[in-house]
């Protein structure tokens, strides 16, 4: 009896991709109720909190009702923490269950291996964002300036996410590192990114440090793709988050293709 050759993958795999993406995706639906309704019920939270006890109703940002300008930016920041909290739990889920091994014996690169990995983010993220929005338009009027820069923002900003999620999977070996990186990085970066306010009312000073701040450029112009305004460039925003998604990739990449605390 002859045996069957070994199958030959020549060039991408996107039979192998595919399968990743699938169990990625299939990995969070599966959970809706925590990683898409709960999401949007703490959001829809905070906009509650700042529509009745700050006043938000009555309250306006150069021109534009508060809780008009309040839910774009609401809708962004809820999409990239459910980026992030994708491609972290599942890496991290992975190495301390062992079964990390079934990502790294298939025929997958570490180019495949990211792309999987961070689609399944990004699907995540615009999921969430996507139903955030329909349920917030119930309460407030939401209407796009440009639907060019919604999706271009959107798609940067969750990748943005993603990728860093990936890394910080890969370097953390339990649930304490990944709740470091959320607690001292993304959460901190998210609220000081103009969010809640224009950094227009800010003093000069902070002015200046929040235009370091990426997050700043991915709420800032996503925000601006809806009501038309916008405290930066957006092409200047969406070359920022190009350029960190870019560093972010290679950074990624470099710890898959090297094993770093995943083979070894």
């Amino acid at each position: 009896m002859q045996l069957p050759e070994p199958r030959k993958i020549n060039g991408f795999n996107t039979v192998g991709l595919m399968t990743l993406v699938k169990r990625e995706v299939g990995r969070f639906l599966n959970v809706y109720l925590q990683t898409i309704v709960a999401p949007v019920v703490t959001t829809l939270l905070f906009y509650t909190v700042f529509a009745l006890a700050f006043g938000g109703v009555a309250r306006e940002v150069n021109g534009v009702p508060f809780l008009e300008f309040l839910a774009p930016g609401l809708i962004m920041m809820v999409m990239v923490q459910n980026a992030f909290a994708n491609t972290s739990s599942s890496i991290v889920i992975a190495k301390i269950q062992g079964n990390i091994v079934d990502v790294l014996m298939p025929p997958l690169s570490s180019l495949e291996i990211y792309i999987g990995y961070c689609t399944g983010s990004v699907f995540r993220g615009l999921v969430v964002g996507l139903v955030t929005g329909c349920v917030m338009s119930i309460f407030v009027p939401i209407s796009i300036s440009s639907l060019s820069l919604v999706i271009s923002y959107a798609v940067l900003g969750t990748l943005l996410l993603g990728s860093l999620g990936l890394a910080a999977g890969i370097w953390s070996e339990k649930f304490d590192h990944i709740a470091a990186v959320t607690n001292f990085i993304v959460t901190p970066l998210t609220f000081l990114s103009g969010t809640f306010y224009s950094v227009d009312s800010l003093p000069e000073f902070w002015q200046g440090l929040a235009h370091y701040n990426p997050f700043f450029y991915m709420i800032d112009g996503f925000r601006g793709a809806f009501i038309g305004q916008a405290d930066a460039d957006p092409i200047t925003g969406l070359l920022v988050l190009l350029i960190m998604n870019i560093a972010l990739a290679v950074l990624s990449l470099f710890m898959l293709k090297t094993g770093y605390k995943i083979k070894s």
